[in-house]
């Protein structure tokens, strides 16, 4: 099967863009994005100069080329960061072709260089003259780069967020379509949620049965399992006693197409801004929710510092409150545009 079509694939040489154009695209297309780089150094636990040390340049290429015969083999949705010597191979750039929608982020040697020459992990410009060594390779590459794309983009003076609305004029978002009165309306369709349950969340039905009920923590997971059911909705449930556990599992939301989050920070609603500022980076609806009337309990817990970097609040419903959440996002953020 043929998938092409749902990917993005950003080539280019280094310092072109490649990093910081996928962030952006990802938030804007809720895709996950991918550094083949960044691939290759996880699965050989050693840093892309590492290798290039101790292996030389042909093996650091071998494995990009394996790398990509795996991508091919895998399902799609998703934005691909490429190394900038990976489309030289004629096998990869094939290879890449098949991965999607190829966009060149063409830029002139004296833009790089400007970009990264403060870069010391950058093997290939590890030399007495990086700016003659860029004009070099960029002329090496530049016909293969060109074979490969689908689309050639010029960079050089360019915002990030325009080369980004460049890009968008050649991709669709997941949307819902129907013609009305001449118009197109357009829905978006929300497919992925996620929940986080903050510290002692795990101890339902054992703590404080009076104001938290009886039913226990997984009777609370089944609720949500049986409202992505009734949604249609993939909803992933993330708990943890620990502040960073829970701030890396927002920042993880940025890149992983979440399109909506409900979260119950627990005791780290009345002081934790650094929660607070990672939902505050995270522009996908986001409603803050509370098992029991905060507003009715001790003085402390009237405060919520992150509760300005959500959408919506709810509290004292019980567990029913996380349903409402869910029911909140769907209401208020699939909504109809024409265009």
């Amino acid at each position: 099967m043929n998938n092409r079509g749902s990917n993005i694939v950003l080539i280019g040489f280094m310092g072109s863009g490649k990093t910081t154009t996928g962030l952006k695209l990802s938030y804007k297309l809720h895709m996950p994005v991918e550094d083949t780089d960044r691939l290759i150094e996880k699965k050989q636990r050693t840093s892309i100069s590492e290798i290039f040390a101790q292996d030389g340049e042909e093996a650091f290429r071998r494995m990009e080329t394996e790398l990509l015969r795996d991508i091919v083999g895998r399902k799609y949705g998703r934005i691909l960061s490429v190394g900038g010597g990976m489309p030289v191979r004629e096998e990869n750039r094939a290879l890449l072709k098949q991965c999607g929608k190829v966009f060149y982020l063409r830029a002139k040697a004296e833009t790089i260089y400007d970009r990264i020459k403060e870069d010391t992990t950058r093997p290939l410009l590890q030399c007495a003259d990086p700016l003659s060594k860029i004009q070099e390779l960029l002329a090496e590459r530049a016909e293969a780069y060109e074979k490969c794309a689908d689309v050639i983009l010029d960079v050089d003076g360019l915002p990030v967020y325009k080369v980004v609305e460049e890009i968008l004029k050649y991709t669709a978002p997941t949307e819902m379509k129907k013609e009305k009165h001449g118009n197109t309306e357009t829905k978006t369709k929300i497919t992925k949620l996620l929940v986080i349950n903050g510290p002692n969340l795990n101890f339902l039905g054992i703590r404080e049965k009076s104001v938290y009920g009886t039913q226990d923590y997984q009777y609370l997971l089944d609720l949500i399992s049986q409202k992505a059911k009734a949604c249609d909705c993939q909803i992933q449930v993330f708990q943890s006693n620990h502040e960073g556990a829970i701030i890396d599992r927002i920042q993880e939301a940025y890149f992983d197409g979440t399109q909506g989050i409900v979260i119950n920070p627990g005791a780290y609603t009345h002081y934790s801004y650094a929660i607070r500022d990672a939902l505050a980076s995270i522009t996908v609806p986001k409603v803050e929710i509370h098992i029991s009337d905060i507003t009715k309990r001790e003085e402390f817990r009237k405060t919520s510092v992150t509760k300005e970097a959500c959408d919506h609040q709810i509290y004292g419903q019980g567990l029913n409150g996380y349903l409402m959440a869910i029911d909140y996002i769907f209401e208020n953020f699939c909504k109809k545009e024409l265009k």
